[in-house]
């Protein structure tokens, strides 16, 4: 510093004393320097008062010397106590440089410039909060500063602001809000100690609605949960349970659709903690907004539905999510079906758009397909209505939500629970709005056929009934005139195609004898056509889902659907099966289920006397599918008591080929007779003179039998028949037998029974090109 240069006012002791080393001189300096602002303030002298505050900011405080820096900022701060409540009209100037020196790689001159500030602002107090951003930014850097006396100083200016920040009412929040949003983001933890304290106070001040600017903070929030520092977590969670609460006591005033996608982003973190407060936000979001949140469901779903799967380490996540996802399916209604007219919902701002929140999470949401607790809710739709709030329409776009459903279910590593849930939500929006989900129904059909194939039974039964829900709804007929048929709900044809009119036509086709419609068939809309035969080709292709699960996916869809129409449906489809071996397989097990199972305990009854018109067209059309396994068409007579008929079928045995698979399936046709399913048959054998031709067709088993258990078994049965003598019939009979129909006129069984002929004449020359190819095993037996 030149020692010639005139520092007036300064007198030269001041000024040698401001440059000396010792902190004594410097501050007896200072000292003249607060009697000599004292004066100019009581002469009100503010020119000299502006040329003092100036040469000691820009002469000493902002030297290149570190003394003079160190006498500048005890001048500075002896300046401002002099000046007392005027100090607030040099501020600015005041402030400035000390600010500069908290920068200063000394570590002695950044406390010194603490200590300067913290005594400026001490006298200033109210003054200082138009200047409160610079003197954040300051501290905000201190507070990470590596010299723990700077840090200790740091924290006392700190303690002092915030008491002042809390007893004013004129803090200015607005111009607060774009530097708390920049510097929240820090890494330090210091700083984001420091953050998260000014957070707490100004949450804690009832003048200032910190709640209102949450969007903008939200997410550096959850940013600071993940934090290593245990202390620094805790601090953050007080904070985010506080903006909770605040959120439950002024929903009106929340700004849900800006932090919506926020919330789905952090429920897809690794953190467990910031993974259950990101959850739990959310829930309370659907359960306090309602109808607003429909927009981010597909970003939502993404979110939730890989937490359902979480096992015990994470059942607090589980369980909050599931509340998540019940809470999410209540509020998709019927009238979510209706898209001109779409519900108003109230919610006092205008959210970003769909569209908008698509693009961030795409960005940031790890791969979302879209881009993306105690409760008081019973209704499933809560939706505030302050007065001042305007109305906004809410639409359900299903593009988003199904694309998001049918990715997780085509994913295979995804668990058991969130495949259940998917299909629960699939389910769910086929029942609510059918008209909209007709239009996705082509791209989850192949997807909700290849879940049949599932290792739970769980998963393969709610699949079924989306199945089922998909084949019986009206929403799905494609050949509707009605208003559902437009260009937008016409169902593509291209794959999965249901047999034509000229073919099958849904068991109509003119001139098949026997195969008319059943009146439960047209109640089906295309797609059950279409089902029918792609489980038919499943099983097909995988003939372990047929052995292991085919059963249970057949009694299961009976009961969902009308078993006649599946039932006869199968039958139609399986009489043009050119695999004759998998026909053969197939119709073996649809009459083990007929036969045994109680879900088809009130089919059987009708077949079983086929007394009405519609029974004898499902026995004529079972029986030509029947034909391609020759016991099990003997079987299906046993059932609808045509004796006679079984009888003839089996005097056509003896030009069949007898192998160890056809004597096994005799076996197996004897042991049913002994169930309780044939418990009639059984007691008709009290009354042989109305039944001789069920006692000769069970004479025809026993004679195709070899001496094998089964053959004692039938043999014992026919030895308890009484009267053997009437076995003999008379062909002078003038009435038929009480239980013989093969005299009923709507049953041409000479025709059935030539149609028998030809499906196992089909058979017969099957086997005999394998054979001829050397892949047949020729299982005849000689007997």
């Amino acid at each position: 510093m030149n020692p010639e240069k005139d520092f007036a006012p300064l007198t030269p002791n001041i000024v040698r004393a401001l440059n000396d080393k010792l902190y004594e001189k410097r501050k007896v300096a200072a000292l003249e320097i607060e009697k000599l602002v004292r004066e100019f303030v009581a002469q009100n002298n503010t020119v000299q008062i502006k040329h003092v505050i100036q040469t000691l900011s820009q002469e000493f405080a902002l030297s290149q010397h570190p003394h003079s820096r160190k006498g500048g900022l005890i001048g500075l701060a002896a300046c401002s106590i002099a000046l007392g409540k005027d100090s607030g009209l040099y501020l600015k100037e005041l402030i400035e440089p000390v600010l500069t020196c908290f920068n200063d790689a000394d570590s002695r001159l950044r406390y010194y410039a603490c200590e300067a500030l913290y005594n400026i602002v001490k006298v200033a107090r109210g003054a200082v909060l138009p200047h409160f951003n610079v003197l954040f930014d300051g501290l905000s850097k201190l507070a990470a500063d590596p010299d723990p006396n700077v840090k200790s100083g740091s924290e006392l200016l700190d303690r002092l602001l915030k008491d002042i920040v809390t007893e004013s009412n004129k803090f200015d929040l607005v111009g607060f809000i774009p530097l708390l949003r920049e510097r929240i983001y820090s890494n330090n933890q210091y700083a984001r100690q420091f953050i998260i304290s000014w957070i707490l106070v100004l949450e804690s001040v009832p003048d200032i609605n910190l709640l209102d600017y949450l969007p903008e903070i939200l997410d550096g929030l959850f940013q600071i949960l993940g934090d290593n520092g245990k202390e620094i977590r805790k601090m953050c969670e007080v904070v985010l349970g506080e903006f909770l609460k605040e959120t439950k006591k002024s929903p009106s005033s929340v700004k849900f659709a800006e932090m919506a996608n926020i919330l789905v982003i952090h429920c897809q973190t690794t953190d467990d903690l910031i993974q259950l407060t990101a959850m739990c936000w959310l829930r309370e979001f659907i359960q306090l907004a309602g109808r607003v949140m429909l927009p981010y469901s597909s970003g939502i779903l993404t979110a939730v539905l890989p937490c359902l799967a979480y096992d015990d380490r994470k059942r607090n996540i589980k369980e909050v999510a599931n509340v998540c996802n019940q809470s999410l399916m209540k509020l998709v209604t019927p009238e979510d079906d209706e898209p001109d007219e779409p519900r108003p919902v109230v919610q006092k701002q205008a959210g970003p758009s769909p569209e908008d929140c698509a693009a961030k999470q795409e960005g940031a949401a790890s791969g979302g397909p879209d881009g993306s607790c105690d409760s008081s809710f019973s209704s499933g739709i809560s939706v505030f209505t302050p007065a001042s709030a305007e109305r906004a329409p809410v639409t359900l776009h299903l593009d988003g939500i199904v694309q998001v459903l049918n990715c997780h279910l085509s994913d295979t590593a995804i668990g058991m629970m969130t495949r259940i849930a998917v299909l629960k939500w699939l389910y769910h929006l086929y029942i609510k709005t059918p008209r909209k989900m007709s239009r996705h129904t082509d791209s989850l059909f192949p997807v909700l056929l290849q879940t049949l194939s599932d290792e739970s039974d769980e998963v393969i039964l709610k699949d079924l009934e989306v199945l089922a829900e998909i084949a019986s709804s009206p929403a799905g007929q494609t050949d509707d005139p009605g208003p559902l048929d437009g260009p937008d709900l016409r169902v593509s044809h291209s794959e999965l195609q249901a047999p034509t009119p000229g073919r099958a036509g849904l068991l109509n086709t003119p001139g098949t004898k026997g195969l008319e419609c059943s009146p439960s068939t047209p109640t089906m809309n295309s797609y059950f056509y279409k089902f029918m035969i792609n489980l038919l080709k499943r099983f097909s292709s995988e003939r372990k889902l047929l052995e292991v699960r085919g059963a249970f996916i057949i009694r299961s869809l009976c009961l969902l659907l009308h078993a006649e129409s599946i039932f006869h449906s199968m039958a139609d489809i399986l009489l043009r099966e050119e695999d004759l071996t998998f026909a053969s397989t197939m119709v073996h097990t649809l009459n083990t289920i007929l036969l045994t199972s109680t879900e088809l305990f009130q089919l059987r009854n009708q077949l079983k006397d086929l007394k009405t018109p519609e029974s004898r067209n499902l026995f004529c059309c079972l029986y030509r599918s029947w034909c391609h396994n020759p016991v099990t068409t003997v079987s299906l007579c046993f059932l609808t008591q045509n004796y006679r008929h079984a009888y003839d079928l089996i005097q056509k045995f003896g030009d069949l080929e007898v192998t160890v698979d056809f004597l096994t399936e005799v076996d197996k046709l004897v042991q049913l007779i002994e169930c309780p399913i044939f418990t009639y048959l059984r007691l008709q054998l009290l009354d042989v003179k109305s039944n001789p031709y069920l006692i000769k067709a069970l004479y025809g088993l026993l004679m195709l039998l070899p001496q094998s258990s089964a053959f004692q078994l039938l043999s014992h049965r026919l030895q308890c028949v009484p009267n053997p003598e009437l076995l003999q019939t008379e062909d002078g009979l003038k009435a038929a037998p009480k239980s013989q129909k093969a005299d009923s006129p709507s049953i041409d069984y000479a025709e059935l029974l030539q149609h028998f002929e030809r499906v196992q004449k089909k058979h017969l020359e099957v086997r005999h090109q394998r054979s001829g190819r050397g892949d047949h095993l020729d299982r005849r037996v000689v007997l």
